[in-house]
């Protein structure tokens, strides 16, 4: 288990992290998520010892991380780190060398990555030669290239078309069913939804939201209804119900065990029902809850 404990630190003025904890298990995926500025990168960075907390502790099955364990873990920064003018099969094996792989098993890794990724047509391109999205691809064969023990992966789908995205999501599930501790970054949040068991979200640098994303929803105090009535949005004042308009979606807010059958009859004598949805906040819905406290 990949641990965070008390993380804290300051760049001059700036308090980056104030006290951040979280736990990433093998086989699972973690949505790391928060507003820009909140922490996530400089957390990402102190896994790896690129930022020197100011205190607090970064550990591995229970021991501080070291050059060897290091080797075992892949990362995937938010700015691109490669090699513009190396092809990208040199390049991705070069990466496979770095972590530890004998020439031939580094080039056929690297070969299995790209073609698992969808850019095995380009390996002989260099990387300023492949789209935005493809070079994203290759940022991405290189961090796994070593089928690491933990990948921490930094805005992983920015940049990417639905193909792209869907690929690598699938991805992230194969390797997390191999045992794979993942934390990734998004501002997508329907996707990390989609993709991740638990999430963390932060705040200034602190944790204000964290658990299974499941369980999360379940729990929470609120409810949001969505009317439509002969095929329209239902926006009439209901006396005691707060509404809120998102994304042109006019939903209103209750508490979870409140009764909404008065509501329904209501909507019904002004025509045909024909949506009538009672659910619990979705991720978008928590994380903008969390970071509005």
């Amino acid at each position: 288990m990949l641990v965070l404990d008390d993380l804290r630190k300051r760049f001059g003025d700036v308090t980056a992290l104030d006290g951040l904890s979280l736990r990433a298990h093998p086989g699972r995926i973690l949505g790391f998520l928060g507003p820009n500025g909140a922490g996530k990168t400089t957390a990402m960075r102190c896994v790896f010892g690129l930022v020197t907390p100011d205190h607090g502790r970064v550990a591995w099955d229970g021991h501080a991380i070291d050059a060897a364990t290091k080797l075992r873990f892949g990362y995937m920064p938010e700015e691109r780190g490669l090699y513009p003018k190396m092809k990208i099969a040199e390049q991705v094996a070069y990466f496979a060398r770095l972590s530890g792989l004998h020439h031939d098993e580094a080039e056929a890794a690297a070969s299995r990555w790209l073609e698992q990724l969808g850019v095995a047509d380009r390996a002989e391109s260099k990387l300023e030669e492949l789209s935005h999205g493809n070079q994203q691809r290759v940022q991405l064969a290189c961090a796994l290239v070593h089928n690491p023990v933990v990948a921490v992966l930094d805005e992983p789908f920015a940049g990417l078309d639905p193909i792209g995205v869907e690929t690598m999501a699938d991805v992230l599930r194969e390797l997390a069913v191999a045992g794979t501790a993942i934390v990734f970054s998004s501002h997508q949040l329907d996707l990390v939804a989609d993709v991740c068991e638990d999430v963390v979200i932060i705040d200034h640098g602190r944790e204000v939201l964290a658990g299974e994303v499941s369980e999360l929803r379940r729990s929470s105090p609120t409810r949001y209804l969505e009317v439509e009535v002969d095929g329209r949005p239902w926006t009439r004042e209901v006396p005691g119900l707060d509404s809120a308009d998102t994304n042109g979606r006019h939903r209103y807010v209750l508490g979870r065990n409140a009764d909404i059958a008065p509501i329904l009859e209501l909507a019904a004598a002004e025509g045909e029902v024909t949506r009538f949805s009672f659910e619990p906040p979705h991720l978008t819905d928590l994380f903008r809850e969390a970071v509005q406290r």
